[in-house]
């Protein structure tokens, strides 16, 4: 099932993605509408990642295309906002909450300059809807890992853009955190942003997205929520890897989804 969209905020056309000649993502070819919460869903080493990362061009190529509000990344970068995951960070470089929402304004500065007052407010006011105005002069390193990812999204909020990828931003968080992360991105969807958000826990996808993206290499959907999240997409999605599969019909016919997806620990 994969539906498409007039008018795309971003379109992904016959998208292939290799890693050291091994393919990641195959064929993939999706639209997402604007205003809306999408959620890529799918098991471990399905692409979600790489599905972000190669629409924010930091990753080549093998075939296929990207296009944002109908144009390249260059001519439209300003309006998309990319959030890593926040285990791939430096979080002992040496700067403050305050700065790190600076860096999202970056992009408004010419090259050379300095961040203005204006810059600074937009800043405050950034990490004020993440709740983390009274840290604004702490430094990283000092912040637990829920208050480094709320200074995270202060970084994109800062940017103000349109179209914000966001890869796992409730890994590793507290509920408190997770419930101000996902309130804080319905007010961007109601802002008329689009957030496309890499997920890994089923039991929350279907109150979070208006849109899911269900990946496995391969794009098995896309669509509107209650049209993807169903049994027998979710099969096709997860196979043999979903170990409660047997009950996932019952599951999601009662809307009750305690099947969390858990990344393997590193070594």
């Amino acid at each position: 099932m994969i539906q498409h969209v007039d008018n795309p905020v971003l379109e992904v056309h016959d998208l292939t993605v290799s890693y050291q000649r091994k393919p990641v993502l195959w064929d993939v070819d999706l639209t997402l509408p604007p205003k809306a919460l999408v959620g890529i869903i799918g098991p471990n080493g399905a692409g979600k990642s790489t599905l972000i990362k190669a629409v924010m061009g930091l990753l080549p190529l093998n075939s296929g295309y990207v296009q944002l509000f109908g144009q390249g990344l260059d001519q439209v970068r300003k309006k998309v906002s990319y959030v890593p995951q926040r285990e791939s960070v430096d979080w002992d470089f040496p700067a403050s909450a305050l700065d790190v929402a600076l860096m999202g304004t970056y992009g408004q500065l010419g090259l050379f300059k300095r961040p203005t007052a204006l810059h600074r407010q937009q800043a405050m006011e950034a990490l004020e809807k993440v709740g983390m105005q009274d840290f604004a002069n702490r430094q990283i390193s000092q912040l637990s890992g829920g208050q480094q990812q709320r200074v995270f999204l202060a970084r994109a909020l800062a940017q103000n853009a349109d179209l914000y990828l966001m890869d796992e931003p409730f890994a590793g968080v507290d509920i408190a955190t997770e419930t101000a992360i996902i309130e804080l991105l319905r007010q961007m969807r109601e802002a008329g942003k689009t957030v496309v958000v890499v997920h890994h826990d089923l039991q929350s996808a279907q109150d979070y997205f208006d849109w899911i993206i269900l990946l496995n290499m391969r794009l098995i959907a896309s669509g509107p929520t209650a049209e993807t999240l169903t049994p027998a997409l979710l099969e096709k999605t997860y196979g043999g890897r979903l170990t409660e599969l047997s009950r996932v019909s019952e599951l999601l016919h009662k809307k009750n989804f305690p099947i969390r997806e858990t990344k393997p620990a590193k070594k």
